[in-house]
């Protein structure tokens, strides 16, 4: 069983930074993979970035790549999410989820292969 935290969000004016973070509980998260996934108001949620178990793979989708850096510290069972250069558009409730093993099966991306997450915390970009 994994429980998963998220903290950190909150309000931004365009062109800001946030950081989250998503403490982990329990004595597996070294063997997960990671990922963060966002949901605006009446939409999808969508994948925004990914990490292997041991931080040497990350994976970003096109809308965020070059302006957010996903990161871990599994010493802490801790994953983070730096975001930068925010706009608008990245309004949403941000949750972090976690893989059953440290296995990639199929694309990171695929809300399906995480199978834990957290409550979700609010990101707000004003313009």
């Amino acid at each position: 069983q994994v429980q998963l935290v998220e903290s950190g969000g909150g309000m931004v004016q365009a062109g800001g930074s946030l950081r989250l973070s998503c403490a982990a509980s329990g004595h597996t998260f070294s063997s997960r993979n990671m990922g963060w996934f966002r949901q605006a108001p009446g939409k999808e949620r969508d994948p925004v970035a990914a990490i292997s178990w041991n931080g040497r793979l990350t994976y970003y989708s096109d809308s965020v790549k070059g302006r957010f850096a996903i990161s871990r510290d599994n010493a802490k069972n801790t994953v983070y999410l730096q975001m930068n250069s925010l706009k608008p558009e990245d309004t949403a409730v941000y949750y972090c989820a976690a893989t059953p093993s440290p296995m990639w099966t199929g694309d990171w991306s695929d809300i399906g292969k995480y199978d834990y997450w957290g409550q979700g915390t609010q990101v707000t970009v004003s313009s």
